[in-house]
């Protein structure tokens, strides 16, 4: 037997600001549009939750809370810094600004318009080469991010 991961689903009642958030701001392009279901490239799908749907009876009052408190949807830019400067010029809710993670990687984290958590960081090509042009060698690289020797070399080579 073969099992598939297929889709992250964030079911919203207020579909069209979700779907608006998802295309606008993290720029995500739609896939299918089955018009109460969308789902995105990346493999996010976004549900028009309706009282009649099974699964909304089944959450009830569940689902009237804010957000999911044991999830957040991470995305990466090669444009981390540009991705920033666009979100600082919209109407966001933070959970922090920019940071620096343990391994180096920059992050901000947020909120989408139902207050499920998101986080933007740089992909890891992007923080591995910033550390490479401040000065350090590949092994003091491969030694502050964890990551491994061969693919900084490679991230650094490409």
């Amino acid at each position: 037997m073969h099992i598939k991961f297929l889709s992250s689903v964030i079911f919203t009642k207020d579909f069209d600001k979700m779907k608006s958030f998802y295309q606008n701001v993290l720029l995500q392009e739609v896939e299918v549009d089955f018009g109460n279901c969308i789902g995105f490239k990346n493999g996010l799908s976004i549900w028009r939750l309706e009282d009649a749907y099974p699964v909304a009876q089944h959450l009830g009052k569940l689902y009237d809370e804010a957000g999911n408190k044991n999830l957040e949807l991470c995305f990466e830019s090669d444009d981390f810094n540009e991705a920033v400067d666009k979100l600082k010029s919209m109407d966001i809710k933070y959970l922090h600004e920019v940071i620096e993670e343990r391994w180096g990687q920059q992050t901000i984290r947020f909120y989408d318009p139902e207050d499920n958590l998101i986080e933007l960081g740089e992909t890891m090509p992007c923080f591995v080469k910033r550390f490479y042009k401040q000065g350090m060698t590949i092994d003091e690289v491969a030694e502050r991010t964890s990551v491994p020797k061969a693919m900084v070399e490679q991230y650094i080579n490409n």
